[in-house]
């Protein structure tokens, strides 16, 4: 019986082509600046969470014993400071209240900014008329002094710090997405749900605004930074928390009367906030390039 050479033809299966996340998260990740960010502010995210669950000393417990006690002091691996209290729990604590002031404050700002950037960019006429020209109005002042009048017509606190300078972030996102939306309600997907009857609610939230995402996603992580050192700064001048709560700003404060004697007091708080801002810009630069179309995967 004669041999029959049976030639099989193979037939390669296209691959599947990643989703649009996917491909941002790949190119995300080929960014090492932005990796260092994401590694470095989840240790401090880490840290504040953990706070009540590591063996830290209490962050208010005064040891007048022990005060300006220099970093590497037994007991102290960071020093203390004017009033004997452990700087690196005050400083772990102080993240818990810095960091989730910046991003309770932005996620307020972005909120409110994003429901009126699309009511203005969608309906238009009158509501971008008022809406825009009030956000004008509040992009006229300088952000400090914006910031510095909402908090002396509340007063000084801590959720008067984070309504304040929320307020200021507002008009910045009401722009990012105002100007999304005007350039989404005239593409044809959108014609065609109007056409097919669909109610503006579902055009808006269904349609427009998953198409302002990423610039929006890059907005928020450029500005977490920017508001944890408003919020810190506030701090700074006695308008956001008050001593004796730890909190980077106020650690700050506090420690400028000693920066010849004990640098550490303010140089720690210092550099924390130097940390968590840098990384939240990595991550921002990282986001901007990884959302961007038009870089290859």
């Amino acid at each position: 019986m004669a041999d029959m050479n049976i030639q099989v033809t193979q037939h390669t299966v296209p691959k599947k082509k990643a989703g649009p996340w996917a491909q941002t998260w790949r190119r995300f990740s080929r960014d090492k600046a932005a990796l260092v960010g994401a590694v470095l502010l989840g240790i401090v995210i880490l840290l504040a969470v953990l706070a009540p669950f590591l063996p830290l000393d209490d962050p208010n417990a005064v040891n007048l014993a022990k005060r300006l006690q220099p970093p590497g002091t037994d007991g102290h691996l960071l020093g203390t400071d004017e009033l004997g209290r452990d700087m690196l729990s005050r400083l772990i604590w102080g993240g818990r209240i810095s960091v989730s002031i910046g991003f309770f404050a932005v996620g307020i700002a972005v909120v409110f900014g994003t429901i009126l950037g699309l009511i203005a960019g969608y309906f238009q006429k009158f509501f971008d008329t008022v809406i825009m020209r009030f956000m004008d109005i509040l992009m006229a002042f300088p952000y400090v002094l914006l910031a510095i009048s909402i908090i002396a017509a509340l007063g000084p606190g801590l959720i008067n710090t984070m309504i304040a300078v929320s307020v200021v972030g507002i008009p910045y996102y009401a722009r990012i997405v105002r100007g999304s939306t005007l350039t989404f309600r005239e593409m044809e997907f959108v014609m065609a749900e109007r056409a097919i009857g669909a109610s503006h609610f579902h055009i808006i939230f269904w349609h427009i605004l998953p198409n302002c995402l990423p610039p929006l996603i890059v907005a928020v992580s450029l500005d977490v930074g920017w508001m944890i050192l408003a919020a810190s700064g506030m701090s700074f001048l006695g308008l956001g928390a008050q001593p004796p709560l730890a909190e980077w700003g106020v650690m700050l404060s506090e420690g400028r009367k000693f920066i010849r004697m004990a640098p550490h007091v303010s140089l720690l708080p210092g550099l924390a906030l130097f940390c968590v801002v840098l990384a939240m810009n990595l991550i921002g630069d990282g986001l901007r390039d990884a959302l961007d179309p038009k870089t290859k995967v």
